[in-house]
């Protein structure tokens, strides 16, 4: 990994996840895969590994992750899905060369085309996108309760109503906000 860049925030999903490499979007927005290198970074660490990437694959990349964004969370809000963001999907989709394959272990993993291309991987993260918008995956999709990442995610805790992307990032920050806020409304507290 390249050290000069902000740490992935991975998950369980992995069309979620692809759109959390740009976080923060209602704030000081932090892009995780600025360079075409660092999108080789991420899509290895996701196990779709790559060969290179151009400036223009990270552009298709880009593109793809914010119609899942946009899409996710149309979805989450139950409002109608933004055609361009359906469009891109699907496209995205249907132009790669992957396949599911089983391991010994009984997982799914995928295998790209021999000649691994950005655009292989891109189908697979799009295909996931469409079982999580589809709602063919257990969970429901929500939004991050942060007022400046709301960023989509799959829940799947037993009661549905998870609040935070990510507890460790998200979740912490508004617990500390609310700890620091109660702190100085006690009497006594320095204002």
């Amino acid at each position: 990994m390249r050290a000069a860049f902000p740490d992935f925030r991975l998950g369980n999903v992995l069309a979620t996840s692809f759109t959390g490499t740009l976080s923060e979007r209602h704030g000081d927005a932090v892009e995780r895969i600025p360079t075409p290198d660092r999108l080789v970074d991420w899509l290895a660490v996701s196990g779709l590994a790559v060969d290179s990437c151009t400036p223009a694959q990270l552009d298709l990349a880009r593109e793809l992750r914010e119609s899942i964004h946009a899409a996710a969370t149309a979805a989450a809000l139950q409002d109608a899905l933004p055609a361009p963001a359906v469009h891109v999907i699907n496209d995205r989709s249907t132009q790669g060369r992957a396949a599911a394959i089983l391991t010994p272990e009984g997982k799914r993993r995928w295998q790209l085309g021999s000649a691994s291309r950005v655009e292989d991987a891109l189908s697979v993260i799009a295909a996931d996108a469409v079982s999580i918008i589809a709602g063919e995956r257990d969970g429901r999709l929500a939004l991050c309760a942060s007022p400046t990442c709301r960023a989509a995610f799959l829940d799947t805790s037993r009661s549905r109503t998870r609040r935070w992307c990510d507890m460790n990032t998200c979740g912490n920050r508004q617990k500390k906000a609310r700890f620091n806020a109660n702190q100085r409304k006690k009497p006594g507290s320095a204002d």
